[in-house]
């Protein structure tokens, strides 16, 4: 499928040959030249899924078939007015989820792309991350992806086990996904990253840790380790419920989970995050904004946001969850230009617990310096130097704080001239755009 000409001959067009650059002259790229305020990451949410998966509650849905031209005229409709509305002027990565957005057309991807360039800078070689399943993603239709501008991947390949797919209710197989995998690698080579399942019902230890070695033999530079949630109203969570499946032991999970850190460490990657494993430089551009407290515009239905609405004129960060419905969203972003559904002003104390809750899930914790930027005026040390509780954790060796009262201890990673607040704790999280 060839892509349109206009389309080839821009935003696409310019990020593939920012891609050849990098091969030759390797990675980096210059610093935004904006202020924070006027830079974001972009979500977009490609609500449509073939089949729902046992463990899923995400806002997806099984259509009988999908109006793509009414959906991707929306989406676009929606990026251009919410970028306008935000005052961003940089884009600084874009991730398409979902549902399941490698069922979308090459041509909608390109389109959002194309449309995002047009309305703030979206430079050529930004992340471009496509979440991707096995059978909805041939290779021919990989390649397409990345003639629309696509660079990264994230493979959800959950398991290597096809009785536990099964149990998931995945319709790939195992040796479906070391196929995808390797076309991948080789289509994308540095940029993908997989998804692997740890405490399912009834699952060993030793079993698991043998499908994270092999694993090791077929993966590129980025690895998600999740744990599963089992959410009210899923297929999943009925069959333990109704004593069909045994529930999940949080015990052997955690054994996994600590054994899998180690054997990723020893294989030289980088726990960055709780959930997030990456070597030679292959963090999550996008991930990272979130967990930075960055601003990121939601598209697309059921989508969630954090950014301050500058171009209306506001000075306050705002939550914002789009319709969830896609057909209603749909009338909405016709009518009004976008479907944001409910907006909730974020206070100063409320943007605060967020900077500490998302930080503290990162190797690097809270610096001194990235806590600055949302308070000027207190630094942590004055925050949390005599809390009764932080005294304790500190005492147990479960948080860290600088005792030179700069903002923080040394954590892994932080320069040694930033303090930062950092935790000892880690809890794995189930998908890697949550």
């Amino acid at each position: 499928m060839a892509l349109p000409g206009a389309r080839a001959r821009g935003w696409a067009a310019a990020a593939r040959a920012a891609q050849r650059r990098r091969r030759v002259e390797g990675a980096g790229g210059s610093p935004s030249p904006e202020p924070a305020g006027r830079r974001a990451a972009l979500y977009v949410h490609w609500p449509y899924c073939e089949k729902r998966c046992s463990y899923c509650n995400f806002n997806k849905y099984i259509p009988r078939g999908v109006e793509e031209a009414a959906m991707q005229k929306c989406l676009v409709t929606e990026a251009q007015t919410l970028l306008r509305l935000s005052g961003v002027q940089r884009v600084e990565s874009v991730f398409f989820g979902g549902g399941t957005p490698s069922l979308a057309s090459p041509h909608t991807v390109a389109a959002v792309l194309e449309a995002v360039a047009q309305t703030a800078h979206l430079p050529a070689d930004s992340e471009v991350t496509l979440e991707a399943n096995p059978t909805s993603t041939p290779g021919s239709r990989l390649a397409e992806f990345g003639a629309a501008g696509v660079n990264r991947l994230s493979i959800g390949l959950q398991s290597l086990d096809n009785t536990e797919l099964r149990l998931l209710g995945r319709t790939h197989s195992a040796c479906d996904a070391l196929r995808t995998l390797a076309e991948a690698r080789r289509l994308f080579p540095g940029r993908v990253s997989v998804d692997l399942m740890l405490g399912l019902p009834a699952q060993q230890v030793g079993l698991w840790l043998g499908q994270l070695q092999e694993l090791l033999h077929h993966c590129d530079d980025h690895l998600s380790l999740y744990q599963l949630s089992l959410e009210r109203g899923t297929a999943l969570f009925a069959q333990v419920q109704q004593g069909v499946l045994p529930a999940p032991d949080p015990e052997l999970a955690a054994e996994m989970y600590q054994r899998g850190r180690a054997v990723l460490r020893e294989a030289g990657f980088r726990q960055y995050e709780v959930s997030n494993f990456a070597r030679n430089g292959a963090l999550s551009t996008h991930n990272w904004t979130y967990w930075q407290c960055g601003q990121y515009l939601g598209i697309g239905p059921g989508a969630h946001g954090r950014f301050m609405p500058q171009g209306a004129g506001s000075h306050t960060r705002e939550a914002r969850i789009q319709t969830l419905e896609p057909d209603n969203w749909m009338k909405e972003v016709m009518m009004f230009g976008h479907g944001t559904r409910k907006r909730v002003p974020l206070g100063r104390l409320e943007l605060l617990e967020e900077v500490l809750a998302l930080g503290l899930r990162t190797d690097v914790g809270i610096t001194h310096q990235h806590w600055q930027q949302f308070e000027p005026q207190l630094t942590l040390c004055d925050v949390f130097g005599a809390n009764k509780e932080v005294q304790e954790l500190l005492e147990q060796g479960l948080l860290q704080l600088d005792h030179r009262c700069v903002g923080g201890c040394q954590a892994e990673g932080a320069e040694a001239s930033q303090g930062a607040l950092t935790t000892a704790l880690h809890r794995p999280r189930r998908s890697e755009k949550d």
